[in-house]
């Protein structure tokens, strides 16, 4: 039959929820530290407690070692030849005992002494329990119940032990009354100097999650699966769901008829806005659904290895699409997994706008190049920070007045400066883009080079041999510029005529047989004119 004191330690054991052998340990190292007290010694002291007695019983213990060399601690260790004077039979690595007397020892310091031992030893084994306990029911969603508010914290009762609820993990729309019975979800355990500490959520997604596994049956059996959960508890939750059956429609399961089974979670979170969508396996897809109410124009990927999507959206569409304080596009992406960039149609155009600009202006004209501006005139503005005839030809004579040392006379000679400039260079472009001007080019060239040399096609024009390309003959046939040209450059350079070659007006010319004349449909009538028609 077991003593009272050991059907006491058994009584609190069941309560703090711990060993009964722990308690008991706790008994017997306070009866020895009270003992090495009374006594005033050093030795290592070992208590014993007869469970049917209830006698307590302390003693001081050696190990035996078999030379006086080999003692390190006196107090610890002691000779084979000594302790075997105590017990003959013991051996060398055994253990000598030297029980002491506890009568008298259990005095009101020596009490208190190991009943702060045995407190401190108990508190431990609660701590490790409570820690062991609920390390493994992380993610759980349990039952709890309100025990007191400490500040802004709600403290629950979950059975042997408390939870702790901050702020943080509360809801901005929820309030708790003391015996309030509530659902939370055991987020972590934390060891801190006080003893293991369970926090509870009442903000984390998976208590959404939970909800919804109760509140539908075809998400509880697997028919319709939860692949994303995005929540700012108190505003508004967005949840993709995706049916593995075809013929069950997963946002209408979750919905319910009429919307009940969504509506009493909602009555759950406290009037907590939730979005049900659709999965999809297609990001640009899935962002058109997470972004709902919005409605958005396109979306594109900017890049699939960083996940960055542009989504651009109509302007009366922005505000809606970013939501309040960015909520809805906050949603979006942690429901995607992936960056979300929102613009607006106009905001789209504009950029565009500026990309094109910036490639039209890619090269900047110096105002050196501008040798009309005079170097005191390019000196105010360079010291200005103008510095290319660019920004100088996108400024109004207003902008102009306000720099330092312009006045109207320099503003007009810029003026001037500036449209002769552009004047020029568009004159120089337009010539380089007629063929016929080009093909005058290459004829004056190719006559004042060598006259009498044909290098290509041989135009018979009198006494005139012009040389050109074929290509160019072609281009300035359609013309008629570069035969005129031809043929008065030709003139020009011709070198004195013989006898033989000089006519009288009217009579025709004999043409060499083994020049050929250029096709008849392409050579104009200035031609066949005689040579003093000039």
């Amino acid at each position: 039959m077991a003593s009272p004191l050991y059907e006491n330690i058994e009584a609190l054991s069941r309560e703090k929820g711990i060993d009964p052998q722990i308690v008991v340990s706790a008994v017997e190292d306070a009866i020895a530290v009270a003992t090495r007290k009374h006594y005033k010694i050093q030795e290592n002291m070992r208590g014993e407690l007869n469970k049917e007695t209830g006698a307590l019983q302390a003693y001081a213990y050696r190990t035996v070692v078999e030379t006086p060399e080999q003692i390190e601690d006196p107090n610890a260790q002691i000779t084979l030849e000594d302790a075997r004077e105590i017990d003959p039979n013991v051996e060398v690595g055994g253990e000598i005992r030297q029980y002491k007397s506890t009568d008298g020892v259990l005095g009101r310091i020596s009490a208190q002494l190991a009943k702060q031992v045995i407190f401190q030893k108990v508190r431990e084994a609660e701590r490790d329990t409570v820690y062991n306990d609920n390390i493994g029911r992380v993610g759980e969603i349990i039952n709890a119940t309100v025990k007191r508010t400490e500040g802004p914290d709600v403290i629950f009762d979950i059975g042997k032990a408390e939870a702790r609820m901050g702020r943080k993990e509360q809801s901005r729309l929820e309030s708790f009354a003391v015996g309030e019975r509530v659902r939370v979800v055991m987020v972590r355990v934390e060891k801190a100097s006080k003893g293991p500490q369970v926090v509870v959520s009442r903000a984390a997604p998976e208590l959404v999650q939970n909800l919804f596994q109760t509140e539908v049956p075809e998400i509880y059996d697997g028919t319709v699966v939860i692949r994303a959960i995005a929540r700012e508890a108190g505003e508004r939750t967005k949840i993709a769901v995706m049916s593995k059956d075809k013929d069950v429609d997963s946002v209408g399961a979750c919905v319910g008829m009429k919307g009940m089974r969504v509506q009493s979670i909602i009555r759950e979170l406290r009037g907590e806005k939730i979005d049900i969508i659709e999965y999809h396996e297609d990001p640009v897809t899935f962002a058109e659904k997470a972004l709902q109410p919005a409605k958005v124009s396109r979306v594109s990927v900017l890049d699939a290895t960083d996940k960055h999507l542009e989504v651009i959206v109509d302007d009366t569409q922005l505000s809606l699409a970013i939501g309040k304080k960015g909520q809805n596009v906050r949603l979006a992406a942690k429901l995607l997994g992936w960056k979300i960039d929102i613009k607006s149609e106009e905001e789209k155009r504009q950029e565009v706008e500026q990309q094109m600009s910036a490639l039209t202006t890619a090269t900047n004209t110096p105002l050196e190049k501008v040798p009309e501006l005079g170097e005191s005139v390019i000196e105010k503005l360079v010291g200005a920070g103008i510095t290319t005839v660019e920004q100088l030809a996108d400024m109004t004579p207003e902008q102009l007045e306000e720099l330092p040392g312009v006045g109207p006379k320099t503003i007009e000679k810029i003026s001037i400066a500036v449209n002769n400039f552009f004047s020029a260079l568009e004159a120089g472009e337009a010539q380089s883009a007629e063929p016929g001007t080009a093909a005058l080019s290459e004829a004056e060239v190719a006559v004042d080079a060598a006259p009498d040399e044909i290098a290509g096609e041989n135009i018979e024009v009198p006494n005139v041999h012009v040389a050109t390309d074929v290509s160019d003959f072609a281009e300035a046939a359609e013309t008629g510029q570069a035969l005129e040209a031809a043929e008065i450059a030709g003139v020009e350079n011709a070198p004195a005529a013989d006898v033989a070659e000089v006519h009288v007006h009217g009579e025709e010319p004999v043409p060499e047989p083994e020049e050929v004349a250029a096709p008849e449909e392409n050579q104009p009538e200035e031609a066949s004119k005689p040579e003093h028609s000039e």
